[in-house]
């Protein structure tokens, strides 16, 4: 018997990269096995400190019960405390900070808790996959707004405006972008508080990406929020992780920060959903929240040295991009050789046993880039180059042979 699945899926596929895995899982039952440049799951373990934290306090015998909805009083104090110090927000923690099982629960739980089916939501394109499915789920209709190179990937506020708003409830933007490594702008985000109040929209900030190599490479955290600007708490949230910045997207460790009336309005729809995180993870998440700049220093120093190795991988197959990205990826360009991204992709996951992320996944506006993760060492990378060089030198003397002949 087959029962039909609930009308809420519609053409909600499964996500991209849960089939790509499975299909190079099966691409590894044969050596040699593949290369995955794709994923941006981070490869090093959290400070040595936060897992002693976990093991101290999971020997305990009191901590093993279901915990809070808001979450435990020392994460949302640590949580508090970070915001202060790095971000200069100043969030009570008791009413504007709600940790989440991660950022992607949390952009569920917020659709979910503000989107109706008349609704309208701004998705940008190219974007996060999870922001136009969890919309869909919800059951609002996707309005994609476009970002575009010559733009610097910011989006045209203007010609947005241009167009009937008055059924969108709900826009999602994400600075440093993914997957475009498009910075942080204060100047952006003052643009984009002023456009959300004009148009009463809510404004969902995510933001997991911002302690990742910031500007001109320098190893120094500086990032921005866009609670930082004034009137922003009125019409603004935003999600941040630990996944990105401190090794931890296992642990799934998210907050979503914001006004208390939000807070509320999302732990109505939360507090049905799930019940809290296990304490000792909570606490080894405080932990790692208090960690001083020199751990994001650390993180950087790493995170450079393989983007100058991703940047001669892309080099090498004729792609092009621009320095000053930030986050965990650069966002290259394919060459005239390629139909697209896709195109790319296949080639060298099937010749070089090599996966790039095609920018298609992300949007129509990211069909002719390819995005490579800095999550794989530095011999890693130097192996995907040498797997990319034996076939591109493979092709170079077929077709010598070729016009030899």
């Amino acid at each position: 018997m087959i029962i039909p699945t609930a009308d809420r899926l519609g053409d909600t596929k499964e996500y991209y990269f849960s089939k790509k895995l499975r299909e190079i899982a099966e691409m590894n039952e044969a050596a040699p096995r593949v290369i995955n440049l794709g994923v941006g799951s981070p490869d090093r373990p959290p400070h040595p400190e936060v897992v002693e934290v976990l093991y101290e306090t999971a020997k305990q015998s009191d901590v093993h019960g279901y915990q809070s909805y808001k979450g435990a009083p020392e994460l949302r104090n640590a949580f508090s405390k970070w915001y202060k110090q790095y971000f200069g927000v100043t969030l009570d923690a008791n009413k504007e900070v709600l940790p989440l099982i991660g950022s992607k629960e949390g952009i569920m739980h917020i659709s979910m808790t503000f989107l109706n089916k008349e609704d309208e939501v701004l998705v940008p394109d190219p974007g996060y996959p999870s922001y136009r499915s969890a919309s869909k789920l919800a059951g609002a209709t996707c309005i994609p707004y476009d970002l575009k190179e010559d733009l610097n990937w910011q989006p045209d506020l203007e010609a947005l405006e241009q167009r009937d708003l008055s059924r969108v409830k709900i826009m999602w933007i994400n600075y440093p972008q993914m997957p475009t490594g498009a910075k942080a702008d204060p100047e952006l985000f003052k643009k984009l508080v002023a456009f959300a109040k004009r148009n009463q929209i809510l404004l969902c900030h995510d933001n997991p990406y911002s302690f990742i190599l910031p500007p001109n490479n320098e190893i120094d955290p500086q990032p921005l929020s866009i609670l930082s600007i004034d009137g922003a708490n009125e019409v603004a949230l935003e999600l941040n992780s630990l996944s990105k910045s401190h090794n931890m997207a296992g642990w799934r460790i998210g907050v979503l920060a914001a006004n208390e009336e939000i807070i509320q309005s999302v732990m109505r729809f939360k507090s049905n959903m799930d019940s809290g995180t296990f304490l000792p993870m909570q606490r080894a998440a405080a932990h790692a929240l208090s960690l001083n700049s020199d751990w994001y220093k650390t993180l950087n120093e790493v995170y450079i040295e393989r983007k100058e190795k991703a940047k001669e991988l892309l080099d090498l197959i004729g792609c092009t991009y621009k320095e000053g990205q930030q986050g965990l990826f650069i966002w290259a360009k394919v060459s005239d050789e390629y139909e697209d991204g896709y195109a790319l992709s296949d080639r060298f996951l099937y010749n070089a046993r090599v996966f790039i992320t095609p920018g298609g996944i992300f949007g129509k506006n990211g069909n002719q880039y390819v995005r490579i993760s800095l999550c794989s060492m530095v011999d890693t990378l130097n192996e995907a180059i040498s797997r990319v060089k034996e076939v591109l030198e493979k092709k170079n003397s077929q077709q010598k042979i070729s016009i030899s002949e």
